[in-house]
């Protein structure tokens, strides 16, 4: 009793381990998933070229932006000295509106460039709708609560946190590191002013940058790491997904087994209108058919132990004559399909068994 218990404790614990998902998704699971929409993307990887991209932006763009920005401060100047009317009233909020249009429009041109490019470079181009399905589990407030508190919703949170630390910490140290510049800028004529404001907003943001880089690598990392982990198989899943490629073994050889079978059937019907079967003489046997309005003689039929002694019996039956040629017969069984003419360098020898045969019946 005991030695029975252990083997099916031993039986229960091999059946957990083939469900356990421990092996490397296969390219067939990986193409599924991305039907699916599962693919490794990294949001920091769109947040680090979307601010590059704007930083290169502003640092070329922002010198005519700042030529218009005077231009616009002169003219609130010069008609505020004058009649402050309703046209200029006009002329200033349009003129307002073109240099609002003329910063943010570049940025958010850039932010849709990025996040394509940042998408293309990490799924490539991908198009599904998967995502737009209904599916109302995702309603199940149980389920809701699962994710919300799931290991990869913490993962999150705490990636988060300490990307908002970091970003955090580097600007203020830098910004902790300026006051003395800070400082003394109402001294300064206001383009200066403008300008050091400007070089130390670059500088945080060229730094803000860095630290981003470091944490979309890691983040990439771990997103490449929980979609490997996601798409994990278990031994009997890749069993049965080679079966459905594949086909199951045993139906295959099984299909293979009906093949010869049948093929065997209609070679065998194909014996009686055979003229010779060439024989090794107990191990193989091969039917040949020739007529006058042939080119050349063909093999009918051939076989080898059991297959032979039914091609000889079914030969028999319908009076074709055997004729014993141990070489021949192994050369044809070798070297010549079934309903393949014979080669020419056999013309001869067959030659010389078709006139034994023609002989032996009687034709001459």
């Amino acid at each position: 009793m005991i030695v029975i218990k252990q083997m099916q404790k031993f039986k229960i614990n091999l059946q957990f381990f083939a469900g356990e998902k421990t092996e490397k998704a296969t390219p067939r699971r990986k193409q599924e998933a991305r039907k699916k929409g599962q693919v490794v993307k990294s949001n920091e990887v769109i947040t680090v070229l979307l601010l590059t991209l704007t930083l290169l932006v502003l640092k070329f763009w922002l010198p005519h932006i700042m030529e218009d920005y005077k231009i616009f401060f002169y003219h609130i100047f010069t008609y505020t000295k004058t009649e402050f009317t309703v046209d200029i009233a006009m002329l200033l909020i349009s003129e307002t509106v073109l240099i609002i249009a003329k910063m943010v429009g570049p940025i958010l041109l850039i932010a849709l460039i990025a996040g394509y490019i940042a998408n293309v470079l990490q799924i490539g181009f991908l198009f599904t709708t998967e995502s737009l399905k209904m599916d109302l589990s995702r309603l199940n407030p149980l389920k809701g609560m699962k994710r919300i508190f799931s290991k990869r919703a913490i993962a999150e949170l705490v990636k988060t946190i300490l990307k908002t630390c970091l970003v955090g910490f580097v600007a203020f140290y830098f910004l902790y590191q300026q006051l003395p510049r800070l400082s003394v800028l109402m001294d300064f004529p206001l383009d200066l002013s403008l300008y050091t404001i400007g070089d130390i907003t670059f500088t945080i943001g060229w730094r803000i940058l860095a630290v981003l880089v470091l944490i979309a690598i890691v983040d990439y990392v771990y997103q490449l790491y929980e979609y490997e982990k996601s798409l994990k198989m278990s031994k009997q899943e890749i069993k049965e997904e080679f079966k459905m490629v594949e086909g199951d073994p045993h139906l295959k050889a099984e299909l293979k087994a009906r093949q010869r079978q049948l093929a065997s059937r209609r070679m065998m019907q194909e014996v009686p209108e055979a003229t010779v079967v060439i024989t090794n003489p107990t191990h193989l046997a091969i039917a040949i058919k020739y007529e006058d309005k042939m080119a050349a003689p063909i093999v009918v039929a051939k076989g080898k132990d059991f297959i032979a002694q039914k091609i000889k019996e079914v030969a028999i039956e319908h009076n074709i004559v055997l004729v014993e040629n141990r070489k021949l017969a192994q050369i044809l069984y070798r070297e010549v399909e079934i309903g393949s003419p014979i080669p020419v360098e056999l013309y001869k020898a067959i030659a010389e068994v078709l006139a034994y045969v023609y002989k032996f019946k009687g034709r001459f």
